[in-house]
């Protein structure tokens, strides 16, 4: 008769007490407040929109959740904290578009995306409108191109700043479509806003929320939306797909919630669970469609799925624009 060996049973102990160890941190989970950051400024929509729920995941935690706006390095200083912070669930951080072009435009990152954080869910989609200035001779996206390319370059589109979303975005409208026009950067999303009503520059592309009051006192005129459905604050503008007839053109700007690698799975999987609830609660939903966020949510392996395409995706618009910031 064959006994097991003193390292299989050493084994077969340790993998007990793992799945031991995992199962009582999410039945302990969790023991103190949830530090949730953005690593962006207050005010911006994503602030905005995870104020709007996260009074919801902690009624469901039962803990608070305090949220830390972490700026500065182009979003990466947050990043880091999370990627770096103890990997229990207590520390969040919110992600968006830049989690996934900062990558490809700066040489050192101080984490690695794919390997340092892990997704918990997806939490909104935020739709992108290409507007343009009431001087404009242009009410549709086809004019807009036809303009465009009768005058290659002379057209201006104002960005938020080199690399930005509002950057790439024009850029993959401008390869998809052949509309020549010249990028104006500027220092942010409120100058870039400002200087289009004023005509400084006379297109871009600006998250709704942001542009929704220029474009209902006729400062700006829609022309366009980056998503595949019309958004119900602007049911009357198409899409580009519509307009144009390219069916798979479709960005937004988008949310989502991550935490350190080495987080517990059961961990991840009650925070996911919570914080979907959260987003369902009608009143959480109303006023989120009311900042311009489409209510979403997803599993984490959705998430990942989903990063790991828009990667891919903003590799390749980056390296076909030729954009650095360092």
């Amino acid at each position: 008769m064959r006994f097991p060996s003193r390292r299989s049973l050493l084994l077969a102990l340790l993998s007990v007490s793992f799945l031991y160890t995992g199962s009582a941190a999410a039945q302990d989970y969790p023991t103190r407040p949830i530090r949730l950051i953005i690593p962006f400024p207050p005010g911006g929509s994503t602030d905005v929109s995870f104020r709007i729920w996260a009074p919801g995941l902690a009624e469901n935690l039962g803990q608070q959740v305090v949220i830390d706006n972490r700026s500065g390095g182009l979003g990466t200083i947050g990043w880091d904290l999370v990627a770096k912070a103890r990997p229990d669930g207590h520390t969040l951080g919110a992600v968006l578009i830049p989690f996934v072009t900062i990558p490809f435009l700066i040489s050192k990152m101080p984490y690695d995306t794919e390997k340092d954080l892990v997704p918990v869910s997806q939490i909104a989609l935020v739709p992108y409108v290409l507007v343009v200035h009431p001087s404009v001779p242009a009410r549709s996206v086809k004019e807009l191109i036809a303009l465009a390319k009768a005058k290659p370059g002379s057209l201006l589109y104002g960005s938020a700043g080199n690399g930005s979303s509002s950057h790439l975005i024009t850029e993959l409208f401008i390869d998809v479509t052949g509309a020549k026009m010249m990028h104006v950067p500027y220092k942010g999303g409120g100058p870039m806003v400002v200087s289009t009503v004023g005509g400084e520059v006379v297109a871009l592309f600006v998250p709704v929320p942001t542009g929704l009051g220029h474009i209902k006192t006729g400062r700006l005129v829609a022309l366009g939306l980056s998503t595949l459905k019309r958004d119900p604050t602007l049911p009357d503008v198409p899409t580009i797909a519509e307009a144009i007839g390219v069916p798979d053109f479709a960005v937004s700007d988008w949310q989502g919630v991550v935490v350190a690698a080495g987080t517990p799975k059961a961990v991840i999987s009650r925070l996911h669970r919570e914080i979907v609830k959260a987003l369902a609660r009608p009143d959480v939903k109303e006023r989120l469609v009311g900042a311009g966020a489409v209510p979403t949510g997803s599993t984490p392996e959705e998430m990942a799925t989903f990063i790991k395409n828009e990667l891919a995706r903003w590799s390749k618009v980056i390296k076909a624009v030729g954009v650095r910031l360092d």
